[in-house]
């Protein structure tokens, strides 16, 4: 499949190669430009993480606080001992309501369960509330999409906020992503990219309205550009959203599956001598991801809104800069 989205890359801050690919809106072939705001999925866990630690370091939050101490919702089953840092770096254990060595496609969350109802990170708790521990807290690591839902739920405890509002407050304003946020499907803003999935069946392309949340959560979501990315790397390293040490503790290894690792908010991936964090989502007709070689001094971001291989895509270019 021809890639369809966006691709940047920079270099000592740099930009060395930036190009716009295929349609925004389809059927009206209205293209792709740099400035097009496109859904990231999961990546919206680094902006989540983010504000933990700020929250952590303005001492309004610890890493080692108990869920039970935090939230004032009936957790059940939940084991009331998760840590922070446990659903920072993907430990807790606590039931997730996409369990991706279970489902295979997100959208099958919606045949029980209307996805224009999901409009906050609180409308997810119906899909995991009432289930048992997957596995006693600490035990291991397992990527879970429930952990980033509950942190949302943490930050809107702990300062009175939408997490979303919030995010746009201590996140976004400060790096100056101003095409940046959490947006209804039913409501986008301007030169927000449609995304789409093809049916094979039929042969042709429909959007994922029906497919994914109406709004994203502490789990993921958000809309942006490659531009806004630019801005978010470079406030987050240059200290202006938490400091360089918390930087450095973001970006460490915190947990892994034994083939990438886990800092807080962000991957690991080891090539040669180092470790290059990045972040990423997918959903359906949805795909993200944005590296930065600290080593190299190298930024790599690609979206697109056809689902395309922005992991091949990604590889393929850091090779070129080895």
């Amino acid at each position: 499949m021809i890639f369809n989205g966006v691709i940047s890359v920079r270099r000592d801050g740099e930009v060395v190669f930036q190009k716009a690919y295929g349609y925004a809106d389809l059927p009206n072939q209205v293209t792709n430009q740099m400035d097009t705001r496109f859904a990231t999925a999961s990546a919206g866990k680094a902006f989540v993480a983010v504000a933990i630690l700020q929250l952590i370091e303005e001492g309004k939050l610890r890493f080692d606080d108990r869920l039970g101490d935090v939230l004032r919702i009936e957790l059940n089953l939940i084991d009331h001992g998760i840590t922070i840092e446990q659903l920072l770096n993907h430990t807790s254990g606590i039931p997730d309501y996409f369990d991706e060595s279970v489902m295979k496609n997100y959208d099958e969350l919606w045949q029980d369960y209307p996805n224009y109802k999901i409009r906050s990170s609180a409308d997810l708790l119906p899909l995991f509330i009432n289930k048992p521990m997957m596995y006693p807290p600490g035990e291991r690591f397992q990527y879970n999409n429930s952990g980033y839902v509950v942190l949302g739920l943490v930050i809107e405890e702990k300062t009175g906020m939408r997490f979303d509002e919030y995010l746009q407050k201590v996140v976004f304003d400060p790096c100056g992503m101003t095409d940046t946020g959490y947006y209804e499907l039913d409501r986008l803003p301007a030169r927000c990219a449609n995304a789409y999935i093809y049916d094979s069946e039929r042969q042709q392309f429909y959007t994922n309205i029906y497919s994914v949340d109406a709004k994203g959560t502490g789990a993921g979501g958000a809309f942006t550009t490659v531009l806004d990315i630019h801005k978010f790397w470079d406030g987050l390293l240059g200290g202006k959203l938490i400091s360089r040490e918390m930087v450095s503790n973001m970006l460490n290894l915190h947990s892994s599956d034994g083939s990438a690792g886990y800092g807080y908010g962000m991957w690991l991936i080891e090539v040669g001598d180092h470790c290059i964090p990045f972040f990423q989502g997918c959903d359906p007709g949805v795909s993200f991801i944005s590296t930065y070689s600290l080593k190299q001094n190298l930024n790599i971001t690609i979206a697109s809104n056809f689902g395309s291989d922005v992991w091949d895509i990604n590889e393929k270019i850091l090779k070129q800069f080895k």
